[in-house]
């Protein structure tokens, strides 16, 4: 008898990845620049995920680190901007509108719906803590909202370093890549130290990264070794290995790469089950790599584990209504997500 794989279901893409992707896909297959000039320039890491970028850039998109990166030649001839899933801060906003550039925003709209919470909540004088991770885009981008008065909180050392008094309003954010068990410590030791700070009506944390996890947990428990398919600078596909790791609990070792390429024979000596999931920012083509080449090492048996069936879906940014979108609603607007096993 052959080996078995379980692949965790869901997996890859969420609706905000993959808004993203078809935003710089649509504008590439729009472009009828005959000037030599780009037909799109992309501001960061459309999302986390090598190939991803890799491929988009082969098509013609130049991807920049700052708007600095942009000659304004390109600019003055309309080559379009597109700011990455992540979201910016206001002050790249301002940096884009000052040098009149075409932007299309591709910014998750649950990323944007954490913008606008900050927002409405330094108008009514909150102070805000924020739980998130040093650095990252999503993060850099909601603190930019109100750098004096997001407060990140990314371990213990963070929360130490607050102190407010009991008379100053405080509300709890979080960045939506993370997840609730995640999160669940640092905001019982948040609630401990200021017992009066508040949280939105909703939740921050985005339905896509709990629904890995959970379903990545499903996939843990019953195998001898994970996989997961991501990019090292994609905090969901590194949080889902750390997730299986803790879920075997020794039993195994949970590994994250790339693709398929990266896989090593010698990590599955002895292994009669592989569970295999991916990040929120990975193509599933690259999943079926990694089910190949296992296949060919044995592992012919596959099964899924998990079972919540995901609904969401975003319309693309309102500049590009018209132009390959799926619906004519706010760029805002979602369907709500599915909770019932598949």
């Amino acid at each position: 008898m052959g080996g078995r794989i379980i692949l965790a279901d869901p997996r890859g893409f969420c609706a905000g990845v993959d808004r993203a992707i078809l935003t710089v896909r649509t504008i590439l297959a729009s472009s009828r620049r005959d000037d030599g000039r780009p037909p799109v320039y992309v501001r960061r890491q459309i999302v986390h995920n090598r190939h991803v970028v890799e491929d988009l850039a082969r098509q013609g998109a130049v991807f920049v680190e700052e708007l600095a990166d942009i000659p304004q030649e390109d600019v003055d001839a309309g080559v379009p901007v597109v700011f990455s899933a992540h979201g910016v801060s206001p002050e790249v906003q301002r940096q884009a509108k000052a040098r009149g550039m075409r932007i299309v925003d591709a910014t998750c709209p649950l990323v944007s719906k954490v913008h606008r919470e900050v927002q409405r909540f330094v108008r009514e004088g909150y102070e805000i803590v924020y739980i998130g991770h040093h650095g990252h885009d999503e993060a850099v981008g909601v603190i930019g909202e109100a750098p004096g008065h997001v407060h990140l909180v990314d371990g213990p050392a963070d929360l130490d370093a607050l102190d407010f008094p009991s008379s100053q309003r405080l509300v709890l954010l979080t960045q939506t890549t993370l997840s609730v068990d995640e999160t669940a410590d640092l905001s019982a030791a948040i609630r401990n130290r200021f017992p009066w700070i508040e949280e939105p009506p909703s939740s921050d944390i985005c339905y896509a990264t709990q629904n890995r996890q959970t379903a990545v947990k499903a996939v843990a428990r019953r195998s001898d070794a994970v996989v997961i398919v991501g990019s090292a600078n994609s905090s969901n596909s590194v949080r889902l290995m750390e997730v299986a790791r803790q879920e075997m609990a020794g039993r195994g070792e949970a590994r994250r790469i790339d693709d398929a390429g990266e896989l090593r024979r010698a990590w599955f000596e002895g292994v009669s089950t592989v569970g295999v999931s991916s990040g929120a920012s990975v193509p599933d083509e690259l999943v079926a790599g990694v089910v190949r080449v296992l296949g060919e090492w044995g592992y012919d048996h596959v099964e899924h584990a998990g079972g919540v069936r995901e609904t969401m879906h975003f319309v693309m940014p309102s500049q590009l209504r018209g132009r390959g979108s799926r619906g004519d609603r706010s760029a805002a607007d979602c369907e709500p997500p599915a909770r019932t096993a598949a």
